[in-house]
């Protein structure tokens, strides 16, 4: 009896020959892993421009002699297969270097979140069970209290970056002293079996504690070799890091720009008055963000903005939809945006709006409109569907059918720390539950339309908040936006939509806010009720609906 992974159930398989009589070997197989990209980028680029840091850069071969440093001076500290390594810090080398160090000791990479509180990581760094934590000095005061209050005790070793902000060391040697107790030619060695855990990547844990999300070395190969190919690396890719490394271990493009050979461009600190300048001097082809970013560098001061010669830089961005006006935006700046869908559960990136032949033609609302589906899925996500959320059958690809969009993949996670029921919870029928609602269009992209817990029900129909959210961010005075469902009486909900005004912008009112959403868009749909101010978010920059939720129902 052998699993149909088309179908999840099991079925008669007669063996053949082909099964009995050829066995795997040293020869012919190999567990797949990322650590593989590092050693061959060192050995066929060695000198090549691996990384830059500010004024400093290092090739190659140097990279891949500061992981074997790391992975040596973390093995004779007593860290082995299964032992946990939480790193603190912000997209500098050493957290770049520690997505191949500490996983070549069979060990597993805990990138935590630097936005979060002292009680959040302390209860990772218990959970995770950390042995060893380095961290960026910057960061020393929250960690210095969840210290105080976890009960684990790991070896601590700090990052004493020159172009950090203040902050005290806190740990035994600093990361640079620790390297030297290391051993640049480690004789490291792929896992045993490519399932074994690589890396543990914590959720936001807007509600309750966070949970702890086991990515493994297939996984995280697999993703990769799907970044570089559907975003188009290679090794004249210059790709800078204004996407946290720590989310989703940086949406596995650690791995993805090493595998391609391209160069690492590190970033402590998104912020436009560096990124424009950043992009112009060191000829960035490529970076990732959420659409909080594609935001900020649309609103940055004139002054702050460059005209690239170099080219057109494209960059990919995740969570909600882009709007048209950012697109547009983005489009006038010299970028080009991808849009792209994943979640922490599935190693970042699983689906992306593939680019069509002719869509440059089109009027930008109607391209963006496009450009703003989550699209097909990546070449290295095995099959999505959107499926009735009680039969699991799929629904019809009328782009009007709701349902909850599902994933079946080598690059879903091997579920959740510890939490048997919150895995088991999501794994339902061979499918991952993603838990967004969403419908598949004639020509199979997917469009996702809500979170399963965002859609507003208002006098028995559905209503969009991304919808109505997209309207929003076409007026020319609304920076950001937010949509929410708001308790009615007669209707039962209706959205409620919370607004930030751009910079230096005019007064605006409700009615008019109101007014150009009925302009835009059939009027049962449109928010009733407008409230203006800034938005709370998470610690990745998602905009935190839960919150706005409570606060609606105060309005």
């Amino acid at each position: 009896m052998r699993p149909d992974t088309n179908r999840g159930v099991t079925t008669d398989v007669s063996p053949s020959a082909f099964d009995t009589d050829l066995d795997k070997n040293a020869a012919n197989f190999e567990a797949l892993s990322p650590l593989g990209f590092l050693r061959r980028s060192a050995s066929t680029y060695p000198d090549k421009i691996a990384v830059i840091h500010g004024g400093d850069t290092y090739p190659y071969g140097e990279l891949y002699r500061r992981c074997r440093r790391l992975a040596s001076a973390l093995k004779a500290r007593g860290v082995g297969h299964g032992d946990t390594v939480s790193v603190m810090a912000p997209n500098v080398p050493a957290m770049l270097e520690a997505h191949y160090g500490v996983p070549m000791l069979g060990a597993v990479l805990n990138a935590l979140n630097y936005r979060l509180d002292a009680p959040t990581i302390a209860f990772i760094m218990e959970h995770a069970e950390n042995k060893v934590l380095i961290t960026d000095r910057e960061f020393s005061p929250v960690i210095g209290e969840a210290l105080k209050q976890s009960k684990a005790k790991p070896l601590v070793i700090d990052i004493d970056d020159a172009l950090a902000e203040g902050g005290e060391l806190l740990g035994e040697k600093d990361y640079e002293a620790f390297l030297e107790e290391g051993d640049p030619e480690f004789e490291w060695s792929y896992p045993a079996d490519e399932w074994e855990a690589l890396s543990l990547n914590y959720t936001s844990g807007t509600t309750g504690n966070p949970k702890g999300v086991v990515f493994h070395h297939r996984g995280a190969y697999l993703n990769a070799v799907g970044n570089a190919i559907m975003f188009g690396l290679n090794s004249a890719t210059i790709y800078l890091w204004t996407l946290p490394m720590f989310h989703c271990n940086g949406w596995t493009y650690t791995w993805a720009v090493t595998a391609a050979a391209g160069t690492h461009v590190c970033l402590r600190q998104v912020d436009p008055a560096l990124i424009f300048p950043m992009i112009e001097e060191h000829e960035v082809t490529h970076m990732c963000g959420a659409p909080v970013v594609l935001n900020m560098l649309i609103h940055a001061p004139d002054e702050l903005k460059r005209e690239f010669a170099h080219g057109r830089i494209e960059i990919a961005t995740g969570g909600a939809a882009p709007p048209s006006a950012v697109i547009e935006g983005m489009e006038r700046m010299g970028f080009r945006v991808t849009h792209l869908y994943g979640l922490t559960e599935s190693y970042g990136p699983s689906m992306l709006c593939a680019y069509q032949d002719g869509w440059e033609e089109l009027e930008i609302g109607e391209r963006a409109a496009l450009m703003a589906r989550q699209g097909v899925n990546y070449l290295t996500l095995e099959r999505y569907d959107v499926v009735d959320r009680e039969t699991l059958e799929p629904v019809p690809a009328d782009g009007e059918t709701i349902g909850e969009l599902v994933l079946r993949s080598n690059t879903v996670m091997k579920g959740y720390l510890k939490n048997r029921q919150a895995s088991d919870a999501v794994f339902q029928g061979g499918w991952f539950r993603t838990g967004d609602l969403g419908v598949k269009h004639p020509d199979g992209y997917v469009e996702i339309k809500d979170r399963a817990k965002d859609i507003i029900i208002s006098g028995g129909e559905n209503i969009s908040s991304l919808e109505i959210e997209e309207v929003l961010y076409k007026h020319p005075k609304i920076m950001e936006a937010a949509v929410v469902a708001r308790p009615d009486e007669k209707w039962g909900e209706t959205p409620c939509a919370f607004v930030t005004l751009t910079d230096g912008a005019d007064s605006v009112s409700a009615q008019e806010v109101i007014d150009f959403c009925r302009d835009n868009m059939a009027h049962y749909k449109c928010p009733k009720t407008v409230v203006f101010g800034g938005l709370p978010k998470t610690s990745t920059g998602k905009i935190q609906k839960f919150i706005l939720r409570d606060q609606a129902k105060e309005v």
